[in-house]
């Protein structure tokens, strides 16, 4: 009797060890994706949960891609101010974020204008589902 609870209790603990995890993607794992590769991924993620058909599709990610070039323009930017040690002043401030908003509004009129008015809605939400996810991080991590 004996031997057979050794035996169980062996047997369970090495079914714990077979079992096999299914890796979440990682910091690391986006890092090694390209531009293009996230890109790709974000449509396929937006097709499926708005249910996007081909024209649509092909609309998103013109929007994407074009959203992706601003947006790389403005990192190097700011990286090559932040390498000479300047700080924006704040007249910089104030037409940087005038700049980033008038950039998200422009966004939101193209999607506006490829989205049905739900498909639009649900964009919407999954964007401040995602805004709320990153302020939770970010909460997290200090």
């Amino acid at each position: 009797m004996k031997n057979l609870i050794i035996a169980l209790a062996f047997g369970m603990g090495l079914t714990g060890f077979a079992q096999e995890a299914t890796p979440k993607p990682n910091k690391a794992d986006m890092e090694k994706m390209t531009p293009e590769q996230r890109q790709q991924k974000q449509l396929a993620y937006l097709t499926k949960e708005l249910t996007l058909d081909a024209k649509q599709q092909e609309a998103v990610g013109k929007i994407l891609s074009d959203k992706k070039v601003k947006m790389q323009d403005v990192k190097e930017q700011k990286d090559t101010r932040k390498a000479s040690g300047d700080k924006l002043t704040p007249e910089e401030r104030t037409a940087f974020r005038n700049t980033m908003q008038a950039e998200k509004a422009d966004t939101e009129a193209k999607m506006k204008a490829v989205l049905s008015a739900d498909q639009y809605q649900k964009w919407l939400n999954l964007r401040e589902e995602s805004k709320s996810k990153m302020k939770e991080k970010r909460r997290g991590g200090m």
